[in-house]
């Protein structure tokens, strides 16, 4: 049975490297390294099969939008071989502190619209999560235009090193299982 790693986001270029599109920058470097592409359309999401610590994962990044990713997820679980308990969402978080990660093997959707959907659509909340911390240090007048601005340049390197550390927590899953990893990068 293979996992399903889903990076939450929103297609099209205006929205590359934007804090909203950690999930899909997490997939793109999982695929990376595992010399992978995410280009298979399958219910409304790109996707691609990667072997990752040995396990096989297919690495989605749903085209609806953040706010029906659910939809896609949904979709993509009816599948004979995919089981929500083999199921990793990796989403931005604004109530964690930028560059901060957390693991949870359940949870709530903390306000995160991509997350509501998907327990919405699942209609359970028991799914292996990886949420990125993307809040600032001072006060956010317009959560959601901070959410779809780009990172600034002073945030580039640590984006890049928190997305390292995040793929590290990711394989740590396949490997070793969610509670080893919530030890260790949490």
């Amino acid at each position: 049975m293979s996992w399903l790693i889903v990076g939450l986001g929103n297609p099209g270029a205006e929205y590359e490297r934007t804090r909203h599109n950690l999930g899909f920058m997490l997939v793109d470097l999982l695929a990376a390294e595992a010399n992978a592409q995410v280009k298979r359309s399958e219910c409304r999401a790109l996707v691609g099969r990667a072997e990752i610590e040995g396990r096989i994962a297919e690495l989605v990044k749903p085209q609806t939008y953040m706010n029906l990713s659910g939809e896609a997820v949904n979709c993509l679980l009816q599948k004979e071989e995919r089981s929500r308990e083999r199921l990793i969402v990796i989403s931005d978080d604004l109530a964690l502190p930028f560059g901060k990660i957390r693991l949870r093997p359940q949870g709530t959707h903390g306000g995160q619209n991509g997350l509501r959907s998907i327990i919405d659509c699942l209609k359970t909340n028991e799914f292996i999560r990886l949420r990125i911390g993307i809040a600032p240090e001072h006060p956010i007048s317009n959560a959601k235009n901070f959410v779809l601005e780009r990172f600034g340049k002073n945030e580039a390197e640590t984006v890049d090193e928190v997305l390292k550390i995040s793929a590290d927590a990711v394989r740590t899953v396949l490997r070793d299982g969610v509670d080893r990893a919530m030890a260790e990068f949490n």
